[in-house]
Order: structure tokens, then sequence, then C-alpha cells
């Protein structure tokens, strides 16, 4: 087992990409503490994952609160001991551009994307120092660098997350405390699909996307990203500090997809009235 006896909090691990994250991290020995905002629905990731043979609690935040940011660290030394991985995946994606974005959505969108882990960065802190060090993952997405048109406040958020991520590693590294960025690209996740189907799409949408959108055929899969999460956080990884990795089927940075694309449902849904 690859990170036996690590104890690991994941944020937004009742579902998709966290949950995949918690199970895999369970799978390799870490003890998981489990965070959503549904009691149903950690007890079942909680229960499925004893049953599995692994070790695993919940606690249930409100993470724009931060006093639950504080809370939800405290429960996890509570209940295991201490604290050595923090994955900070918990994220609210909104809609709206610059005439649509008003005050309210922008801060909730902040306090949640990029206010929550810095505080719960800042309330592990301590316990990473009492341990020798620590390991943060931080889920961000490749919108960090300019967005969508309709994801205004989310991007910014991506945006001042990574650059978080790059501060603490900076600062830290020499106390051993570790910041691992990824900028994840677009990921069919339960939550993902259902969305599309309510802005439009068919039932079976994953099935008919351009290549400009997934040149390999399909989207990556939560079980994917946790494979690198574990990669990421083992001590193996120890002397790796600082990164940003792109977790997506194409360069990112200077992308030019061709204009030759035969329109797809995705096409048809945005350029629809």
């Amino acid at each position: 087992m690859r990170i036996k006896g690590k104890i690991a909090l994941v944020t937004g691990s009742t579902t998709g990409i966290g949950e995949a994250i918690a199970r895999r991290f369970a799978c390799e020995g870490a003890r998981v503490m489990i965070h959503g905002r549904r009691r149903a629905e950690a007890e079942q990731v909680v229960n499925e994952i004893q049953e599995a043979g692994g070790e695993a609690s919940y606690h249930l935040a409100q993470l724009e609160d931060p006093v639950a940011c504080a809370g939800l660290i405290e429960a996890t030394v509570r209940r295991f001991g201490g604290i050595n991985i923090l994955v900070n995946n918990a994220a609210v994606t909104d809609r709206g551009n610059i005439e649509t974005t008003d005050a309210r959505t922008f801060d909730h969108t902040i306090a949640i994307n990029l206010r929550a882990p810095l505080l719960l960065i800042k309330g592990a802190m301590p316990y990473f120092r009492k341990s020798g060090g620590g390991c943060v993952l931080n889920i961000g997405s490749v919108n960090a660098y300019c967005g969508e048109a309709n994801q205004l406040s989310y991007s910014i958020a991506k945006g001042g997350f990574m650059t978080l991520s790059r501060n603490l590693a900076d600062a830290h590294g020499s106390e051993r405390i570790r910041f691992v960025h990824f900028n994840v690209g677009w990921v069919l996740t339960a939550n993902e699909h259902q969305l599309k189907v309510r802005e439009g799409l068919p039932e079976d949408w994953p099935q008919s996307l351009p290549r400009a959108f997934a040149p390999a055929g399909r989207l990556l899969a939560p079980p994917e990203i946790a494979h690198f999460a574990l990669a990421f956080v083992e001590d193996d990884g120890a002397l790796v500090n600082g990164a940003v990795v792109e977790l997506e089927q194409y360069p990112v940075i200077g992308r030019n997809p061709p204009k030759h694309v035969s329109i797809g449902p995705i096409d048809r849904k945005e350029s629809s009235p």
C-alpha cells in the first residue's frame, strides 16, 4: 500500500473527482476524512470504503463559512490524530458573464473555490509542522488560464487558486510542506453529465462529442484523476513541489483547434438562441 497510515482529508468527496480520490487513497492504506454537504451521500461513501477494508469517517461542512473550514480540520485531527494530506477539491461551478455576474454570486464563488482552500491550508499547517511535513493537492481547472465566457467568476477563482498553490509552495517548501496543483480539463462526472442534460443536451451526449473537445473519443473519468493524485502525494513524489500539472487531452497553452471540425452537439447548443 503506497500511502499506508497517512491521514488524508479530501473536500468535496461524496461525488465525482473527490470521491474517486478518497476511494483510491483508502485502497492504498490512508485513513480518509470524507467531506460533503449531504449526510446520506457521505455515509454511503464511508460505508463502501469500510466494506472494502478501508478506514474512513465523514464530516459535513458548508465551506463558504470560515468557521466550518476550521471545524473540518479539527474534526479530521480529532478523529484520526493528525493530518498528512489535504486535497482541496470542493468547488462550485456557476454560469455568468460580465453582464450577469453580480456581487453576491462572485463572493459566493470566491468563498468556496478560493478562500476555503486557503483557510483549510492555514488550519492544517500546524499539524503538518508537528509531523515534519505534509502535502496539499489542489484540484484546479484549465479555466485558470482565461476560462470560458460564461464562467467568469469561476475562472477568476481558479486563476487565483493556481497562484495560491505556487505562492505557498515557494514559501513553505523548506518546511517539507509540498503543494501540487492540477489544472483539470473536461471530466465526465455524474454531476457534469446531468448539468449538460439540464442545459439541453441529450442523455447520450458523451458518446457524440466532436474530436475538438475529446481527441481520444471520450472524456477523462474521475478514477483517472485519482491515479495521478496518488502518484503526486505519495512519498516517492516528495521532491515535487510547486508543480502545476494539466490533466487534459491536449496542450492548453497555445492550442488552436482545427476550424474545419464538423458542428457537434456542444456547438449546436452554444449557437442556439
